[in-house]
């Protein structure tokens, strides 16, 4: 009997040290997003942990409904417009990711996340002008941001290839 109470409690502190981990990675993306999450409270922090989790695991049209949701609830919220313009993208409908960009400008300014996003919009678009202009004003903010420079390289490769410079 003593042996199933002692299988029970570590299972138990098993399966809570596996939540905590699950929301300190939920949380991190959030942070790199938008600095200082952690510090600001947010009504709609439960459905942004949410559609972080659903953006991150390619389901674009269920984080758009959860990104939403945290816009209406805290439209002051500029990691959540990021987010929902973000989804926008994956999902193809750039004009409604336009309007979310502009709404997280609004907020937050041009931050280096936002034209870094900004510029993989337009790559996505194939509009590799702007979109080198964007991750170039992006890159001159953050030159040693992993994300930024991987977009550049990729607009580099992709322009090669349709330059007939690439194997």
């Amino acid at each position: 009997m003593i042996y199933l109470r002692i299988i029970h409690v570590v299972i138990c502190v098993s399966l809570l040290a596996g939540c905590n981990s699950f929301q300190e990675l939920s949380r991190e993306p959030m942070a790199y997003i938008e600095p200082g999450f952690g510090t600001r409270f947010y009504p709609g922090d439960e459905e942004s942990r949410r559609a972080w989790a659903h953006f991150v695991s390619g389901h674009y049209g269920l984080s758009e409904e959860y990104y939403r949701t945290v816009v209406e609830v805290t439209p002051q919220n500029g990691a959540a417009w990021i987010g929902l313009a973000a989804s926008y993208d994956r999902i193809g409908r750039f004009d409604l990711a336009d309007r979310a960009y502009r709404q997280a400008a609004e907020i937050d300014g041009d931050s280096y996340v936002l034209l870094n996003n900004l510029g993989y919009s337009y790559m996505l678009r194939g509009d590799w002008r702007i979109a080198r202009r964007l991750l170039q004003r992006a890159h001159g903010l953050a030159p040693n941001v992993t994300a930024i420079n991987n977009n550049i390289a990729v607009l580099d490769a992709n322009q090669a290839y349709f330059k007939g410079l690439a194997p």
